[in-house]
């Protein structure tokens, strides 16, 4: 990152040189750092858009030519070639790791899988009919009462117990706050089990019977974990760098991540996809749906179609596309309603100007809920699983924060526009 490139901002007559900062690739950015010392003036970003937060190593995202690198490896060379455990390493260290790294890495996640006995307890406190999300976001906040040993953030081996810990745990937090939710006991970790099948046995397992994983899914679930495990400083991920940059532990930091994730735009749009595939019901209604989705002044909206970053095809939706239409062949649920409401859409948008012009294409969010579905699982965990295949790009960027020289308390600032200083007026007067 170079800044021998200035800018000149001229202010009330007043000339100020603003240092340019070149990254390795994407566009240049205006060290804006001094400016309220020197100028005594705030830049104004609603949603801080064009606003770069941090310098970060880990992914970099090109939107207009629907491109996504982890540590620079493309997302759909990963998908293909790598799996999730070996991505988190990748996140986590920077580099793929050898055959011996990737083992004693995935030896010491799995030997972490189980909970604290008493965080079963934990669970009882909620009601039945919670949603998993509430559920996981207070117990993986209540994680740092369980695990004292791995809350110092300026101890970096703490740092990295904590960091296998979550990864570890999540997925049979995420598995017992869906058992928790149906009313069907705690199933424990399998060890010799791998990742993604250890997640689907605790999900879909009960013990009066055996239950033996597909490999088929569980490539499919491993794919999910995969191409959701970062995606830059979006709202969750900034989320957790904020509550990180005041020094909290990590567990806090994560379900500061989750609670965001929670929201229909986030992490909850595979959800808000999937219930207006049902709202549209059958294929004959998908004409009325395209004129209102095309009409300016009804509020319908296209769920899954189109992208805050992405002005080109989802990279994401590329891998998940053939994923979904793997699933549905195994699993024999073409004449779903909802999914051939989803390959009718899906064709059209393809097809349709008005789609192209907006480039608004089929994104992750579109396939993902689909093979979700087909697999069995509720909406309700649609976003439950989104977290645990975030959480590795969490602690990613967490870490790399709390390492960063540069890093301090995060402060946004406002364009105030209320009223100016005026008295109190006592309530007998008013």
């Amino acid at each position: 990152m170079a800044d021998s490139k200035t800018a000149k901002l001229l202010i009330n007559n007043a000339e100020f040189e603003l240092p340019v900062l070149t990254p390795t690739v994407g566009p240049e950015v205006l060290d804006i750092r001094k400016l309220y010392g020197q100028a005594d003036v705030f830049t104004y970003d609603p949603g801080f858009t064009s606003t770069a937060s941090c310098d970060s190593t880990i992914t970099y995202i090109d939107g207009d030519a629907g491109e996504l690198w982890y540590r620079g490896y493309p997302i759909d060379q990963l998908a293909a070639k790598s799996h999730y455990l070996e991505v988190c390493y990748l996140l986590l260290y920077g580099e793929l790791p050898t055959a011996d790294q990737l083992h004693d890495f995935e030896s010491r996640v799995t030997r972490h899988t189980m909970v604290h006995e008493q965080m079963h307890y934990f669970f009882r406190g909620f009601r039945r009919d919670s949603h998993p999300m509430a559920t996981m976001v207070g117990v993986v906040g209540a994680m740092s009462a369980f695990y004292h040993d791995s809350t110092d953030i300026g101890d970096p081996w703490q740092r990295e117990v904590a960091a296998i810990r979550l990864i570890a745990k999540l997925p049979t937090i995420a598995a017992m706050a869906y058992k928790y939710s149906i009313g069907q006991p705690f199933v424990y970790p399998k060890n010799e089990l791998d990742y993604a099948s250890n997640f689907l046995h605790m999900c879909f397992s009960v013990p009066a019977e055996t239950y033996h994983v597909d490999p088929a899914l569980a490539r499919a679930m491993d794919r999910i974990f995969t191409l959701h495990a970062d995606h830059e400083q979006n709202a969750s991920t900034s989320t957790v760098r904020l509550a990180g940059s005041s020094g909290a532990n990590p567990f806090a930091c994560i379900a500061a991540g989750i609670a965001c994730l929670w929201g229909p735009a986030h992490g909850g749009a595979n959800q808000a996809a999937l219930e207006m595939l049902r709202e549209i019901g059958t294929v004959d209604n998908i004409p009325e749906y395209i004129a209102k989705a095309k009409d300016k002044n009804d509020p319908f909206k296209l769920m899954g179609f189109g992208h805050r970053v992405y002005k080109n095809f989802d990279p994401r939706a590329k891998v998940m596309k053939e994923s979904a239409d793997e699933v549905l062949d195994l699993l024999g649920v073409h004449n779903n309603p909802t999914l051939q409401v989803a390959k009718e859409l899906e064709k059209i948008a393809l097809e349709d100007e008005y789609f192209i012009e907006k480039k608004l294409y089929p994104n992750v969010d579109f396939y993902s809920g689909i093979i979700l579905e087909a697999m069995g699982f509720p909406t309700s965990m649609f976003t439950p699983i989104f977290a645990l295949s975030r959480t590795v790009g969490w602690i990613a960027q967490w870490k790399e924060m709390i390492g960063d020289p540069q890093n301090k308390i995060g402060r946004p600032r406002q364009l105030y526009i209320g009223s100016l200083k005026r008295d109190y007026i006592d309530i007998e007067t008013r």
